[in-house]
């Protein structure tokens, strides 16, 4: 029995609007990589939702307060622990996908986004550790969820769920 190629796997999110194939960069940001594996392959993903989405700009998902019957702040859940930040000369253009944190540069865990416009002053300041390579037609659909417009904020929450039903990894076909 053979042991799939790390290299050479895909994770592959079933969204509410359908499918989005990502391909990994583990040759700029290895921890990222495995760490985005490891919650995948353990479930950690399935069942969360997308909580802020910013047409020409990005669509963020990964947060456990998004799953059902949770009720902490959606935005501000991880899996319990930071991993470092692998900073790159990946460019954060469309469909690329990168990790989300707060003002701390070592402070991702398991949100992270996808690029739907031209991000680059993120660029060297955000984990990029892959891209879309299937699925753009999704990318465009989850960005044009009308969002709520009210008092404050960034008006970026979907009006209605836009559910992350599983994250899969598997060997590029």
């Amino acid at each position: 029995m053979s042991t799939p190629n790390a290299s050479n796997e895909v994770a592959v999110l079933k969204t509410s609007y359908g499918e989005i194939t990502i391909a990994f960069w583990p040759d700029v940001a290895p921890k990222t990589v495995e760490n985005f594996k490891k919650l995948a392959r353990e479930g950690f993903y399935d069942g969360t939702a997308f909580h802020r989405i910013i047409k020409g700009f990005m669509i963020q998902g990964g947060c456990p307060n998004t799953k059902a019957g949770e009720t902490g702040m959606p935005g501000t859940g991880g899996p319990g622990y930071k991993v470092k930040a692998e900073f790159n000369a990946k460019s954060h253009v469309r469909g690329v996908i990168s990790m989300a944190r707060s003002a701390h540069p070592d402070s991702a865990g398991s949100q992270f986004f996808l690029v739907h416009g031209d991000a680059k002053f993120l660029d060297r300041q955000y984990t990029a550790f892959g891209q879309i390579i299937a699925g753009d037609g999704v990318l465009e659909q989850l960005a044009n969820v009308p969002t709520k417009s009210g008092g404050g904020g960034e008006k970026s929450t979907p009006i209605e769920r836009v559910a992350l039903e599983s994250v899969k990894i598997v060997e590029k076909a």
